[in-house]
C-alpha cells in the first residue's frame, strides 16, 4: 500500500471535503493493490532518475509513522519535483493541498496543480478536475520558486485536541447516527474518551455492524473471538455488546500502557504482547498503518487511565 501514499488515509479524512472530492478519493482507494503497484512502477519507470528518487523519498516520508512532519517534508520534495516538470509530483502535491495534509488545506491550489498535471496527460489529475469542477491558476509559491511550502496549522499534528473524527461523524448517514450516541454513553460509563472509540470504529469497520474480516474479527470494533470471550461478549454483532467489549479492551490497554494512546492503539490491532516484544509500535506494516490512521482521527497522545484496571501481576511480568 505504501506505493500510493494517500490511499492509507483518504477514506478517513475525505469527509472534510465536498462530496465530489470524497467520491473521487474513495474510488481511487478501492482500486486493487496489484493495480496500484503496477501503475506506480510504470510511473517511476518513466521518470528521470532524479525525479524518481524524489518521488520515492517523498512517498516514504508521507507514510512514515516516525516523522512528525513527514507529510510536510514530502510536500517539499513534491514541490521540487513539480518544478522539474513531474506530472505525478504535481498530482500528489495537489492531493496534499486538497486534503490539508502537511500543508494548509486549499482546494484552489489543489485544483491548479491538478490542472498542471492533467495538461501533461495525468489521468487521475484529470479525474479530480472533472469531479471538483473547480478551476484555478494560483500555484503554490514552492512550485514557482525554490522556497519551502507553508506548514499546515499546528492542530493538524499529533497532540492537538482538534480531533478530525468530528468531521467523519458529521458525514455519517442518518441511519448510523444512533451509534454515535451509544458510543458516547458506553464510553463515558467506562471513563474512555468517546472520540477515541469512534476513531477506532471508523478505522476498523467504518460503522458497519456486520463487518467481518478474513481473520474472523467481528462487528463494529472488529473483535476477534478470543477478545470477545475475554470481555464477555456473547454476540459480537450486537452493537451494544460489541462496543462495550471494545471499550473494555481499550480501557485495559490504556491502563496497561499508562495512558500512551499510540501504544494502546497498536495493542488493539496487534495485541499487547507484540507491543511489549518490540517495546513500541510493532514493525508490522498493517499495525503501523493502522496506528497512523487512528491518530489522524484522534491526534491526542495521552489519555487518563485507571491503573486499578490492570492485574498487578501483568505489570510485573511486563517490567520483568
Amino acid at each position: 500500500m505504501g506505493k500510493f501514499p494517500m490511499i492509507l488515509v483518504w477514506m478517513f479524512v475525505f469527509s472534510s471535503l465536498p462530496a465530489g472530492i470524497a467520491m473521487a478519493a474513495e474510488s481511487v482507494s478501492s482500486a486493487s493493490q496489484t493495480q496500484q503497484a503496477r501503475a506506480m512502477d510504470d510511473i517511476l519507470d518513466n521518470e528521470p532518475p532524479v525525479i524518481r528518487q524524489l518521488l520515492q523519498d517523498a512517498s516514504r516520508l508521507e507514510t512514515s509513522l516516525d516523522e512528525v512532519e513527514g507529510e510536510w517534508q514530502a510536500a517539499r520534495l513534491y514541490c521540487q519535483a513539480s518544478r522539474m516538470g513531474s506530472a505525478e509530483a504535481q498530482y500528489r502535491l495537489g492531493m496534499l493541498y486538497a486534503f490539508g495534509k502537511g500543508v494548509p488545506q486549499s482546494q484552489a491550489l489543489g485544483a491548479s496543480l491538478f490542472t498542471l498535471a492533467s495538461s501533461q496527460g495525468h489521468f487521475q489529475a484529470q479525474r479530480m478536475l472533472e469531479t471538483i469542477a473547480l478551476t484555478s491558476s494560483e500555484l503554490p509559491p514552492c512550485v514557482l520558486a525554490d522556497v519551502a511550502p507553508d506548514k499546515a496549522p499546528l492542530d493538524s499534528y499529533a497532540g492537538s485536541d482538534a480531533a478530525r473524527i468530528e468531521q467523519h461523524i458529521a458525514s455519517l448517514p442518518a441511519n448510523k447516527r444512533w451509534l454515535v450516541g451509544l458510543v458516547d454513553t458506553l464510553a463515558r460509563w467506562h471513563q474512555v474518551d468517546p472520540k477515541l472509540i469512534l476513531s477506532i470504529i471508523a478505522v476498523e469497520s467504518n460503522f458497519k455492524l456486520s463487518a467481518r474480516s478474513s481473520k474472523e474479527a467481528m462487528g463494529l470494533m472488529q473483535l476477534i473471538p478470543d477478545t470477545a470471550e475475554r470481555f464477555n461478549v456473547r454476540n459480537a454483532y450486537d452493537a451494544s455488546q460489541n462496543i462495550r467489549g471494545g471499550i473494555a479492551y481499550m480501557r485495559w490497554l490504556l491502563a496497561y500502557f499508562k495512558g500512551d494512546v499510540r501504544l494502546a492503539v497498536a495493542g488493539y490491532n496487534a495485541g499487547e504482547r507484540a507491543v511489549d516484544r518490540y517495546r513500541g509500535v510493532p514493525p508490522y506494516a498493517e499495525t503501523r498503518a493502522y496506528v497512523k490512521r487512528v491518530m489522524e482521527l484522534y491526534p491526542r497522545l495521552h489519555h487518563p487511565y485507571d491503573e486499578r484496571v490492570v492485574d498487578p501481576t501483568r505489570v510485573i511480568m511486563k517490567q520483568g
